[in-house]
C-alpha cells in the first residue's frame, strides 16, 4: 500500500494510481465554535484524523487523500457570525459533483469521512446518488460514530461529538493548542431532546449560546484523538480489502 495526496500528483500519476485506489475525502465545515475555538474546528479535526489513520492503516489498496472540503451545511450557525455555510441542497450537489469527478478521473472507490453533524444528510444523499449513477462503491462515515462504536462510553465522558464543548475543545487542545482561547466554565441550558428522535428548532443553538456542553471540562484530547484514528484506520483496512 502507498499513501498519496491528490493535490501533490500530476494528472498522469493520478491516472495510473486511481483505478486501484481508495479515495478518501474529509468533509468539514467553517462555522462558529463558541468564543473559544477556531471556526475551522470541524475541518481541522476531521483532516487530522483522516491523515493519521491513513498513515497507520495497513491496507491492500493504495490510499489517495483528496483535499479536505472546508465548507459544510452550517446555516443554523449563521446568527452567530463567523460562519461560511452552504445550503444543504448545495452541499449535496457539491459532494455529488466531487464523486462524479472522482469517477471520471478513473477511481471506483470513495470514502467520505465527515466531521460536522450538519453535513450528515448531504453526505448520505450524495453517496447514495453517486453510487447509483456511476456504479461506484461509496462509503460514508462520521468519524465520531466510529469512536462510539469502538469505545464504550464512560460515565464521565462528555457528549460526543457535541459542539464546541469538552470533546471538541479537548481535540483542538491536542491538535492546535495555540488556537484555543479561554475555555468558558458554563454549561448551556438543555435543549429539548426525545430519546431516539431528532428534534429541529430554529432557536435551539441561540438558546445554548452556540455550544453544547461545558468547554472547561476539556482535557488534552490525545487519548480521544488516538482512539478516533485507530477506529478509522481499522475501517480503512476493511474497506480496502473489500
Amino acid at each position: 500500500m502507498a499513501l498519496y495526496f491528490w493535490e501533490e500528483l500530476t494528472r498522469e500519476q493520478l491516472r495510473a494510481v486511481l483505478p486501484n485506489a481508495l479515495v478518501v475525502l474529509p468533509v468539514g465545515a467553517t462555522e462558529q465554535h463558541g468564543p473559544h475555538l477556531p471556526t475551522g474546528t470541524d475541518a481541522i479535526i476531521v483532516s487530522e484524523v483522516v491523515r493519521a489513520a491513513a498513515r497507520t492503516a495497513d491496507t491492500t489498496l493504495d490510499l489517495v487523500l483528496a483535499p479536505p472540503l472546508p465548507f459544510g451545511a452550517s446555516d443554523h450557525h449563521l446568527p452567530f457570525g463567523g460562519t461560511l455555510s452552504l445550503r444543504v441542497e448545495t452541499m449535496t450537489e457539491v459532494l455529488f459533483d466531487l464523486a462524479r469527478s472522482v469517477h471520471v478521473d478513473g477511481a471506483s472507490r470513495l470514502l467520505l469521512v465527515n466531521g460536522h453533524g450538519g453535513n450528515r444528510g448531504a453526505c448520505h444523499s450524495a453517496a447514495q446518488r453517486a453510487a447509483t449513477a456511476y456504479g461506484m462503491r461509496i462509503a460514508y462515515a462520521d468519524y465520531w460514530e466510529l469512536l462510539r462504536a469502538d469505545r464504550p462510553a464512560a460515565a464521565d465522558d462528555p457528549p460526543v461529538p457535541g459542539h464546541a464543548g469538552a470533546f471538541e475543545s479537548g481535540l483542538v487542545v491536542r491538535l492546535r493548542p495555540h488556537l484555543v482561547g479561554d475555555l468558558p466554565e458554563r454549561t448551556p441550558p438543555d435543549v429539548l431532546g426525545v430519546r431516539g428522535v431528532t428534534v429541529q428548532e430554529q432557536d435551539a443553538w441561540t438558546r445554548t449560546d452556540g455550544f453544547s456542553d461545558n468547554p472547561a471540562a476539556a482535557v488534552d484530547g490525545g487519548e480521544w484523538f488516538d482512539a478516533c484514528v485507530a477506529a478509522l484506520a481499522a475501517r480503512l483496512v476493511v474497506l480496502a480489502a473489500g
